[in-house]
């Protein structure tokens, strides 16, 4: 007897349990009361198993007051003309009051999916709509005791708890077959396609038309071909013109330049006008003795005295304008003059180089023409 009250008192805490769970939470609006009495504002409502508490805010704070769900039944209320709340009601088996001195609780929310989910929630809670208890009592007021509703709130949880399980494994199933039949259409499609392709795409081709006609060459493609052996043919003797002058060619390399930084830019006019220096002179001024007379002072008679006979300075030889002024011969290393032979091996090689460079432009002139002929473009 002892092992049976232990195990009833335990189902009775887990019922007890059970029945205090929290179904939903949410905010509602309550209706029918006035402005002084609280009514006409939002409340943080907590709906469990056994009752329905609404509170000033979502932090649970302070709590307005605590409705037992006991004998409670809920009914459909119309909208008003400039309301836009929908709203339903919850009243008392017995007319009783539900709350303070009103025979009935209306409440309000936003849409129409907060109002089914809040009745859907309500009726987990054990709270039965308008329309299924008179339908009930009509079909036992008819005598019909066959067909009962079941009245266990519990039961209604664990139907609901199936639903919701039912509901759940649907979804998946649903996504599952979204997310599959794309990918078994487009394996079906290409399956079909290549078992085509290997089987009887070549039996198709050969009876669609004539056969020659599929291997012609197209007019583009002939003309494209054209251009590019055309132009494969031009490079080809523009490389051998190229080939054939750099064989003929033979580069020596360029004598050392001669070094002309010691002539002044005015050397030429400046030598030109003054002339060279007389030996005599500069004999003269340098053999000067040490101990010279001083010359005779001069007359001081009305007479004056007589010039100095004088002659022209000779002109320097002319030559061409525009001709560069005569080279200056040079000691070479060894102190002697260079020969004429030396002279006549370096004007040798400046002749030869120009020779080549000439060939050289020539060849490259004739390989440019070849290539603007080859393409069909005027000579720039």
């Amino acid at each position: 007897s002892a092992q049976t009250s232990t195990d009833s008192g335990g189902a009775t805490k887990a019922r007890h349990k059970l029945g205090n769970q929290v179904i939903r939470k949410g905010f509602m609006n309550i209706t029918n009361l006035g402005i002084m009495k609280g009514g006409g504002r939002d409340y943080w409502f907590v709906l469990t198993s056994e009752s329905l508490s609404w509170f000033k805010d979502e932090e649970e704070r302070e709590k307005k007051y605590m409705l037992m769900l006991d004998n409670l039944k809920l009914k459909d209320i119309e909208q008003g003309f400039m309301s836009r709340r929908h709203l339903f009601a919850l009243y008392n088996l017995e007319n009783r009051n539900v709350y303070k001195d009103h025979k009935e609780l209306q409440l309000g929310v936003e849409s129409q999916d907060e109002l089914d989910s809040w009745k859907a929630s309500f009726l987990r809670a054990g709270v039965y709509p308008e329309k299924a208890s008179d339908s009930a009592n009509s079909e036992d007021s008819g005598g019909c005791n066959d067909i009962t509703t079941s009245m266990d709130p519990q039961l209604e949880r664990q139907v609901e708890t199936i639903r919701n399980l039912v509901d759940s494994y649907m979804k998946i199933v649903t996504k599952t077959t979204t997310d599959l039949v794309p990918k078994v259409v487009m394996h079906l499609m290409i399956n079909n396609t290549k078992q085509f392709i290997m089987g009887d795409l070549l039996a198709h081709l050969y009876a669609s038309g004539d056969q020659n006609a599929m291997m012609e060459e197209s007019v583009e493609e002939a003309h494209k071909r054209e251009e590019m052996l055309r132009m494969y043919h031009a490079c080809k003797e523009a490389l051998k013109i190229i080939g054939d002058v750099s064989m003929a060619t033979v580069s020596t390399p360029m004598p050392p330049p001669v070094r002309d930084d010691w002539l002044a830019p005015n050397a030429d006019n400046s030598s030109l006008s003054r002339g060279p220096p007389s030996p005599g002179v500069q004999r003269g001024r340098g053999a000067a003795p040490p101990s010279a007379r001083v010359p005779p002072p001069v007359p001081t008679g009305g007479r004056p005295a007589p010039a100095v006979p004088s002659r022209p300075t000779p002109a320097p030889p002319g030559r061409q304008p525009g001709l560069p002024p005569p080279l200056i011969p040079s000691r070479g290393p060894g102190g002697a003059a260079p020969s004429a032979g030396g002279g006549m091996a370096g004007m040798q090689q400046r002749v030869q180089t120009a020779a080549v460079n000439a060939a050289a432009q020539a060849a490259v002139s004739s390989a440019t023409n070849e290539l603007y002929s080859a393409f069909g473009f005027g000579k720039k």
